[in-house]
């Protein structure tokens, strides 16, 4: 399947600042891409070159094979794009943003009136639809933003920080648009809220210092997390030593180690060879040696921790 987005070598600075260094990917359709990097990272300046609203100073980018800088309106007119601040204008209404938005777009008479329709429903918008702008909280003016990208129902939609300033229940309801659309669409959603790459995306590429620094599903990027895939066992602290070395027999186990004290005794934890351990496994040894725990389960890896060191790994 031909991607629906494509950037090859892209590059930019600003003075003596290099803030994009050779970004090249490609996105299919049915793909979600999540664009995680720290601040200053080249994030928004990545984004703003693959839609057509910066120049690069080198590499090019295409939406649906179209290449933006040699036809900008034929690219344009298959992206949806949410970008940094959700610009709109404050004395228009939603309603009355939305209806310029889908005239600009092309669209007159019946089609205006049904695009507009559509965008106020998926966004969440009927409750504000006549208010000015500049009234609405910050989640809302987002939402306005989101509407006016998915206006025209596009192939490729590019958020930068779609769920900026808004509350967990219009989280929840901007994630399950996201959701809804991505099987049609090729989606970059540029975040710097995890959770959301877990919840919504089917890849994450993270950048630093305007280079790819990861790329690969939430998956695997949580392995690269300490720890990710260890068994944990609360133990009592006089069935420790036991504990361990039984554990420590099993084939699959690279080695056993203490990780802390709790409460009523110590907690160890085994780490796997290869990635493959099951809680399951290393409970029915313990039971078939009699030896008692508490709790038992496999610990998963945090991708905050992921994200820390792959990023102030590549700042040095």
């Amino acid at each position: 399947m031909a991607a629906l987005v494509e950037t090859r070598g892209l590059r930019k600075t600003f003075g003596a600042i290099r803030a994009v260094d050779g970004i090249t990917l490609s996105v299919k359709k049915g793909e979600v891409l999540g664009f995680l990097g720290p601040n200053g990272a080249g994030k928004s300046t990545t984004m703003k070159m693959i839609t057509g609203f910066l120049e690069p100073d080198a590499g090019s980018s295409s939406i649906c094979g179209i290449d933006v800088q040699d036809a900008p309106k034929e690219a344009k007119s298959k992206l949806g794009y949410l970008p940094e601040g959700a610009p709109a204008y404050g004395d228009m209404t939603p309603h009355t943003f939305l209806a310029f938005i889908a005239e600009i777009r092309g669209y007159r008479g019946n089609d205006t009136r049904a695009r507009v329709e559509a965008a106020i429903a998926r966004a969440g918008l009927q409750s504000v639809v006549d208010q000015r702008i500049e009234t609405l909280s910050k989640g809302y003016k987002r939402r306005v933003g989101i509407a006016q990208a998915i206006l025209h129902d596009p192939p490729v939609l590019i958020m930068d920080e779609p769920t900026d300033g808004l509350d967990p229940n219009q989280k929840h309801h901007v994630r399950e648009l996201i959701r809804e659309m991505a099987p049609y669409k090729a989606i970059i959603v540029s975040t710097h809220i995890l959770e959301e790459v877990e919840a919504v995306c089917t890849r994450a590429v993270v950048i630093a210092k305007g280079r790819i620094v990861a790329d690969g599903t939430a998956e695997d990027l949580l392995r690269r997390a300490p720890g990710h895939g260890a068994v944990a066992i609360h133990v009592s602290a006089m069935d420790a030593a036991k504990v361990a070395k039984a554990i420590g027999a099993l084939a699959e186990v690279a080695s056993v180690e203490t990780n802390g004290q709790t409460a009523s005794g110590v907690k160890l934890r085994a780490l796997p060879k290869n990635g493959a351990l099951s809680a399951q496994s290393v409970g029915d040894l313990l039971r078939g040696q009699q030896l008692s725990f508490e709790e038992i389960y496999v610990e998963r890896g945090k991708l905050d921790d992921v994200f820390r060191d792959i990023t102030t790994t590549n700042q040095a």
